[in-house]
């Protein structure tokens, strides 16, 4: 988010909204292709594993969406408090939905390589659908609540007002503060002990395994592992503020800087993990991209050059 687009300068602002509208525009091309991919194919439909890592997908386009916009908006025209309210939602939203994902993930992984007897039973297309409702639901009450504090604690016509576009900003309260600080443990203790125990128990069957089996157990600890990588990248969206308020503060002539790196740091590059950490590292995913774009651009140039044939054979004729 931008707290300082009035110090900026129109060539520092313009650079800045540069780099924010590119990387955005790369990132959601990017894991544009994983969600085509997914949709062109009944078989990653039909797996709870992919249809779980697609929602991580499109959840991290629409909080890059809207983290880009608001970016660019900031600088462009005074953002009202209502409109704030209702982006702040999405992002908010968004943002809490990662981290829950990534415990879902997990759990689904520890079950086909613990419970493989029981995984078609359990994990389904229907409950994954089930599993990412329920996400929504709990990443948008703590959004939401923020909205609520404002309306019991603020007169209504600070909707009526322009402000900076920052959820510390926006919500400031005490109840925010407090809210906000035990939503956030809660949430981090849940699905930090959920990925360090699912770890724990594929990394014990792995060990108990062989053959065929032992790689499949490997992979899947690999695979909990670099959720707990991500987990720890998402992070960074709750440690950032106080960290750059710190930096703020030592170097306040930099403030712009700060901000602006804090935020492409942790709101724009980790929305490009996804695809490179599931979508690329799977072998099915890569081949089905593959497929899809390598073999459609070599079918579009065959019938370039079968259509200039019958072109260059008639002039040859009439020569």
């Amino acid at each position: 988010m931008n707290l300082s687009g009035p110090l900026d300068s129109f060539g520092d602002a313009f650079l800045k909204n540069f780099i924010t509208f590119s990387l955005g525009i790369i990132i959601s091309c990017i894991n544009g292709a994983f969600v085509y991919t997914y949709f062109q194919s009944q078989e990653f439909q039909r797996d709870p594993r992919y249809v779980l890592y697609i929602h991580l997908v499109i959840n991290d386009m629409i909080m890059l969406a809207c983290s880009v916009v608001l970016q660019i908006v900031s600088y462009a025209i005074p953002t009202g408090f209502t409109s704030c309210c209702i982006i702040l939602v999405i992002i908010i939203t968004t943002n809490k939905n990662s981290p829950l994902n990534l415990a879902g993930m997990a759990v689904e992984r520890y079950i086909a390589v613990c419970r493989p007897l029981h995984h078609v039973q359990i994990c389904t297309v229907q409950r994954a659908h089930a599993l990412i409702a329920l996400i929504w639901t709990v990443s948008f009450i703590p959004a939401v609540t923020d909205v609520i504090i404002i309306l019991a604690t603020q007169p209504l016509s600070v909707f009526s007002q322009t402000v900076t576009c920052y959820p510390s900003n926006v919500y400031h309260t005490s109840y925010h503060v407090r809210k906000r600080l035990f939503i956030q443990v809660s949430l981090l203790s849940f699905v930090s002990l959920t990925l360090i125990v699912t770890y724990v128990k594929v990394l014990c069957t792995a060990k108990a395994m062989s053959g065929s089996n032992q790689a499949s157990a490997r992979n899947a600890r690999n695979t909990i592992l670099l959720h707990g990588v991500q987990l720890l990248i998402c992070m960074l969206s709750y440690i950032s503020p106080f960290v750059t308020l710190s930096l703020v503060t030592i170097s306040p002539h930099e403030s712009t800087k700060i901000y602006f790196t804090s935020f492409v740091l942790t709101n724009i590059l980790p929305r490009l993990l996804s695809p490179l950490i599931y979508g690329v590292r799977d072998k099915k995913f890569s081949r089905h991209i593959r497929l899809h774009f390598c073999c459609k651009r070599f079918q579009s140039e065959r019938k370039r050059v079968h259509a200039a044939g019958p072109r260059r054979r008639s002039a040859k004729v009439l020569h």
